[in-house]
């Protein structure tokens, strides 16, 4: 099954003239990049937007696959934070964030003469919750070829061993916006402390995980499987000094571990507004 939506995308982007993939480094995009550059071979092109949203971490990974693949990599220069109806943060922050990201993907794509801007939405995005972001895919008219083609995120990590890419089993990792609550203003001091926060949970040896910050207190999310790793004194003591020389005010560990959307809108109502409502945190204070 998964060979034939395989062959399906891979003929439906040897049909055009040249495309060029919004490229994170994720596993999606870098499945489309792989599809893309079998087909097309030097009118393919891989795009990342470079913005305060993207952790350098990813930057970097990003550039290293598409040498993997061997795809032309191309870089463009954005800032979300030019935008107030981003910086409000709003229950559609993300379409904001996606329209411009697009946008600044199509001009790159006319600088090249490339008429084809292909993203990495996949068929099991649509029902995956509060999406706005493809609503802009949508409006921006970005050709999917995962979703056109029904191709699930389970059969994008099998497509992606089939190509050897090393990001297969890579977790998903949205930008730092999405760290912050629907509602509290998105800034660059923000962005920055949860990105240090975030590059420390990975040096210490997390795999999968996010530092939700709620306006001071920094909620910490590690995968179900890590979660006896930071629940001991040791990780306590690290993480609060550490924190606190961030700017964080208090630290909590969430212990219903990492999960995604967990500070999306409809999350926050189910709280009744009040971020750190979970009765299962476990704080962490810096003072």
């Amino acid at each position: 099954m998964v060979e034939s939506k395989l062959a399906a995308a891979r003929e439906d982007l040897a049909s055009r003239e040249g495309v060029l993939v919004a490229f994170s480094g994720g596993v999606d995009s870098s499945v489309v990049a792989a599809i893309a550059h079998e087909a097309l071979g030097a009118d393919a092109v891989a795009c990342t937007a470079r913005s305060e949203t993207l952790p350098e971490s990813e930057l970097e990974d990003a550039r290293r696959v598409a040498e993997e693949i061997g795809v032309r990599h191309e870089e463009v220069t954005f800032s979300e934070l030019d935008s107030e109806a981003f910086v409000e943060n709003d229950e559609d922050r993300c379409y904001h964030c996606r329209t411009m990201r697009l946008s600044a993907m199509y001009d790159r794509a006319n600088e090249l003469g490339i008429s084809v801007v292909c993203d990495g939405t996949n068929a099991s995005d649509p029902g995956e919750g509060h999406r706005p972001g493809l609503q802009a895919v949508a409006e921006l008219d970005a050709h999917s070829p995962l979703l056109a083609h029904d191709i699930t995120k389970a059969e994008v990590r099998e497509i992606a061993r089939h190509y050897g890419l090393s990001v297969a089993d890579k977790p998903s990792m949205a930008c730092l916006s999405s760290r912050i609550p629907t509602g509290l203003a998105v800034t660059e001091e923000r962005l920055s402390q949860v990105e240090r926060a975030e590059r420390l949970l990975r040096e210490w040896g997390f795999d999968q995980f996010r530092v939700r910050d709620h306006d001071g207190l920094a909620r910490i999310e590690v995968g179900q499987g890590e979660l006896p790793a930071a629940l001991t004194p040791e990780f306590a003591r690290t993480v609060r000094e550490h924190f606190a020389d961030l700017g964080f005010d208090h630290v909590t560990l969430d212990l219903e571990g990492y999960r995604t959307g967990s500070v999306s809108p409809e999350t926050e109502e189910a709280n009744a507004g009040v971020p750190d409502a979970d009765p299962l945190d476990a704080e962490y204070p810096t003072d």
